[in-house]
């Protein structure tokens, strides 16, 4: 990973004065999308470059809870006409994605490649019809994580090589 950083002064439309900011630039070589990354952070001056590095680097997780949350929670599902109807929403959505996160962390041990998806796979297959008992549903969830797992593994072994 290569990180740029300069201080840099903003002065928007409108503004009496102009801030002095960080910006980071952030590109991983390596990686297969090679992408650079552009950030303007308000931390104080005597931040470390490496304390700012890291806290660019952890975007991807929040950007990831939101993509669970709409595929899996709902939270783009809904049909508010009103602050309060949103609001609540919003609640209910946000008691899922814990409910989730409790779960995951609960099984963590028996169940490392856990996802949200998995979680909401069985709640279908438990909550509406009992169709399978407990052992099933998790003899089902770890043939899912094998071959997850195995798709993992395939698409890491065939990826392209740095000459």
């Amino acid at each position: 990973m290569e990180v740029l950083h300069q201080r840099v002064w903003l002065c928007r439309e409108g503004d009496k004065q102009a801030y002095c900011w960080h910006l980071m630039v952030r590109r991983e070589p390596h990686s297969e999308t090679g992408r650079t990354k552009y950030t303007l952070c308000n931390a104080t001056p005597d931040t470390p470059v490496r304390r700012l590095a890291f806290l660019q680097g952890q975007r991807y997780w929040v950007e990831r809870v939101f993509q669970d949350a709409k595929q899996e929670s709902g939270l783009s599902d809904y049909q508010a006409r009103g602050w309060t109807a949103w609001h609540h929403h919003m609640a209910m959505v946000s008691m899922a994605m814990l409910f989730m996160l409790e779960q995951r962390e609960a099984l963590k041990e028996d169940l490392p490649l856990l996802t949200c998806a998995d979680i909401e796979w069985a709640l279908k297959q438990l909550l509406p019809t009992r169709l399978t008992d407990d052992a099933e549903l998790y003899r089902i969830l770890q043939q899912r994580h094998r071959k997850r797992k195995a798709a993992i593994d395939s698409a890491y072994r065939n990826r392209p090589r740095p000459i």
